[in-house]
């Protein structure tokens, strides 16, 4: 089973991995800290089973989320939350959750929730494989079939999974990657990239321009740039934080090994490795970023995924 975790307390998220990976009821394809990051394309593409999400999240909560999600997302739902208003729950398995926790949440009964989870999930495989050999077979059984929504892949959904795979979609500069990645998409596809990669100086412009509109002071879209830079700096930073911290707990993880080289200049990867390391505070280190390289790969990867 694939799980994708939603809560804002970094605790519950590692507790709840690790009592996932401990009792071997799956695998964690994905965590974030906010409901906001959520949408059912990212679920899909990431093939998720079962979401745990939390209700109290400080952007958007987990009745918000589940209601943009409406039915469009197959898997099961399981909600955690301090809170035991009646009306709220009653609320919550209105939209479609599975189970409701109270926290503190307890290890038995995350187990023996998920467990009936997949139970659920395994039963409702059977009975539907069940109907489709009946259907095949044509004794004059008539079979309802429910097809999973046809969902068109974006860039901006291929860019929100590699955001998450690179440990960076809750920084705030991840909404300027995205705002890049869909100023590419267009670019290439009236200019095909005939002659270079446009430079980064024109990408940050334009995305500064469409957010402030045409008509703004040039004063204005300089702090503007200034500012997106900046925040698309510290989202790379800590996409290559995540990815040395991988690589320091094990060198063959799939991830490190996937996307390290490809975005990151290895030395750069190494410098950050023993960085962490030796517990060297950022300010002091040397580790350098090459922030139209990352941006470049970063749409080229986007792409493939379409």
């Amino acid at each position: 089973m694939r799980f994708f975790i939603v809560d804002d307390d970094d605790a519950i998220r590692s507790m709840l991995t690790e009592i996932i990976e401990d009792y071997s009821l799956g695998e964690v394809v994905g965590e974030a800290e906010d409901g906001s990051i959520i949408s059912t394309n990212l679920l899909n593409l990431k093939n998720v089973d079962i979401l745990i999400i939390d209700l109290l999240m400080p952007m958007r909560d987990g009745i918000q989320t589940i209601r943009e999600l409406h039915s469009s997302f197959n898997g099961k739902i399981i909600m955690l939350s301090q809170v035991e208003d009646k009306e709220i729950i009653g609320e919550a398995y209105s939209l479609g959750i599975e189970y409701y926790i109270t926290k503190p949440i307890n290890r038995l009964e995350i187990i023996g929730v998920i467990k009936k989870a997949i139970e659920h999930i395994k039963l409702q495989k059977s009975i539907y494989d069940i109907k489709k050999t009946l259907s095949v077979l044509d004794i004059g059984i008539l079979v309802e079939k429910k097809e999973s929504p046809s969902t068109e892949k974006s860039i901006i959904t291929s860019g929100q999974f590699l955001l998450t795979e690179l440990g960076m979609i809750g920084e705030s500069g991840s909404k300027d990657l995205l705002d890049m990645l869909e100023y590419l998409f267009k670019y290439e596809k009236e200019k095909s990239f005939e002659h270079e990669f446009p430079p980064l100086k024109d990408i940050f412009t334009n995305i500064a321009t469409k957010k402030l509109g045409v008509s703004v002071k040039s004063s204005d879209l300089k702090k503007e740039i200034k500012a997106s830079e900046q925040r698309v700096r510290r989202a790379i930073f800590q996409a290559l934080n995540h990815l040395a911290s991988l690589g320091l707990t094990d060198y063959s993880n799939p991830k490190f090994e996937e996307y390290a080289t490809k975005f990151f200049d290895f030395t750069e990867v190494r410098k950050k490795m023993i960085d962490l390391e030796s517990k060297l505070e950022s300010s002091t280190s040397n580790v350098r970023i090459n922030t139209k390289k990352f941006v470049k790969v970063f749409y080229l990867e986007s792409k493939k995924k379409l």
